[in-house]
């Protein structure tokens, strides 16, 4: 039989509690994508500060291996939240541990502007575990957020309400970009001022001003805390997998603004009527949904290598597009990279999310990811294959075709693999599948992520008969980004259903019928 309150939550008409749950549940992407994105400009701030050239202020940068071990660190993290937080989202419930991420998250970030010591392997080395820290409460995020979202909403725009939380992740990039710009011109002032001086372009205050720009990330997500502790637990949970089908109305009676009487059952919840229970490393469960958490994995993966090597070394790419001397100070650096930042976010980041959450459940996920793959794949072989052409001139279609990837990331993968895992899997095991899904990608950003820092490492062995030897390994990285892309096509075309305005039974009650076909064992 169908639960009346779950069918009530499936046909009921869109309404306020859906967008306040949007915000809720988006606030914590929002600080996910701040504390993680505002590290391009913070990671240049740190070399000028730890690791000053001799004689050249623009120079200034933090070795590769330092560099690596700040983003591995994060990113580690959010995969081992992911993965914990999954898993205790389908023990404890969805919202008995989603408060624990953000405290998690808060104090992550407080704890990172508290990297004080003296030397500077001990300032770095705390950096990186408070980084991980912080890591864990982002990644605990990501399958909470995503499945209580799923389970709130209707059938019918369930795909474009939780692509609006994961588009919060745009204005944490954009937030990331304006706050480090508003902080460094304030310290800027102050060190006119009269600050003092560590040397002639790199103030003592700009110490201060990073720790200042990583704990301001705490803000919205304690802002958000008590509005996530306001939430009731979420009815597919409370009547699926708690068994209590009675609360599970109580608690929509309100939201779905309905009496009680319409959605509560007139007799006890028969398991023999509603979906079987079987355990994740079960052969019933791989039979059912293995290829499923596959797909979901490796495209997670394949987007996650592209996305984050974009992302994370944008300070990089602008390198070319930003006028810097012996004369730009460290304010005025970290300014023009947020400043550039900012611009994509405005141009193509943010718009991608939204031309997603336009036509999610119009288009399909499985159009939308294909499209996204695909034309990222096209994207970076146009910049890398011509990469020599674009590079030397300063040549404007290099940024517009960079920006581009970031829109087609969003209005694509970056977007649909948040959705479709928590769409896909029975309710016992749905935040657990997301955070595998989930933590897989962010292996995948860390083979991108020192994938391509390596690419540039290399970049600076200069061989005077080759006047090209300096862009030959970050040509090569965009055409792999460019493979790896069209492999996620491949995947997503060979294994990922279509989930667009069918209920998480329905797809549950088809698995559970094609498996009733003895399958080959996997």
């Amino acid at each position: 039989m169908a639960l009346k309150v779950l069918s009530a939550l499936d046909t009921a008409r869109t309404q306020y509690y859906h967008f306040k749950a949007t915000i809720v549940a988006g606030m914590g992407l929002f600080s996910d994508a701040y504390s993680l994105f505002c590290i391009p400009p913070i990671t240049n701030m740190l070399g000028r500060i730890y690791y000053p050239h001799p004689h050249h202020s623009s120079q200034h940068h933090l070795p590769t291996n330092i560099s690596l071990a700040m983003i591995a660190a994060s990113l580690l993290g959010a995969a081992a939240g992911q993965l914990v937080f999954g898993c205790l989202g389908d023990r404890m419930g969805r919202r008995g541990v989603y408060g624990l991420s953000l405290l998690i998250m808060v104090a992550g970030s407080l704890a990172c502007g508290f990297s004080a010591c003296t030397t500077r392997g001990c300032v770095l080395g705390s950096l990186a575990v408070f980084r991980f820290a912080l890591g864990v409460g982002i990644g605990g995020d990501y399958p909470l957020s995503a499945t209580i979202m799923s389970e709130f909403a209707n059938r019918n725009t369930r795909g474009a309400f939780i692509a609006g939380v994961f588009s919060m992740q745009g204005f944490g990039i954009l937030a990331s970009s304006m706050v480090t710009v508003v902080v460094c011109k304030i310290f800027a002032v102050g060190s006119r001022a009269g600050g003092g001086l560590s040397d002639q372009h790199t103030p003592a205050g700009a110490d201060v001003a990073w720790r200042v720009i990583l704990m301001l990330g705490a803000v919205p997500a304690a802002l958000t805390y008590y509005w996530r502790m306001l939430m009731p637990e979420t009815a597919r949970y409370t009547a699926l997998v708690e068994n209590n089908v009675l609360q599970a109305a109580r608690d929509m009676e309100k939201i779905l603004d309905l009496p009680l009487s319409q959605i509560q059952e007139d007799k006890p919840l028969d398991d023999d009527d509603e979906l079987p229970h079987f355990a994740l490393l079960s052969t019933r469960f791989l039979r059912r949904h293995g290829v499923e958490l596959f797909s979901c994995a490796a495209t997670w993966f394949l987007l996650d290598v592209a996305f984050y090597s974009s992302n994370l070394f944008q300070s990089q790419i602008y390198q070319q597009y930003l006028t810097l001397d012996d004369s730009t100070d460290v304010y005025e650096e970290a300014i023009k990279v947020a400043g550039l930042q900012a611009l994509i976010a405005i141009s193509a980041t943010i718009p991608g999310y939204y031309f997603t959450v336009f036509f999610i459940d119009r288009v399909g996920r499985r159009k939308i990811q294909l499209m996204g793959f695909t034309l990222m794949g096209f994207l970076y072989l146009g910049l890398g294959i011509p990469y020599f052409f674009w590079r030397k001139p300063k040549h404007a279609g290099f940024i517009i075709l960079y920006g581009l990837t970031f829109f087609f990331a969003n209005f694509g993968p970056n977007t649909t693999t948040f959705i479709v895992p928590a769409e896909l899997f029975p309710a016992r095991l749905r935040s657990t599948c997301h955070g595998i899904s989930g933590a897989t990608g962010k292996i995948g950003a860390v083979v991108g992520a020192v994938g391509i820092q390596r690419a540039w490492g290399s970049s600076g062995e200069y061989n005077e008969g080759d006047p090209d030897s300096k862009l030959k390994p970050m040509r090569a990285a965009l055409v792999v980004l460019g493979a790896v892309c069209f492999l996620g096509t491949v995947v997503t075309y060979a294994f990922t259903p279509e989930t667009m305005r069918r209920s998480l039974e329905e797809n549950e009650k088809e698995r559970e019928t094609e498996s009733d076909v003895p399958a080959v064992a996997l």
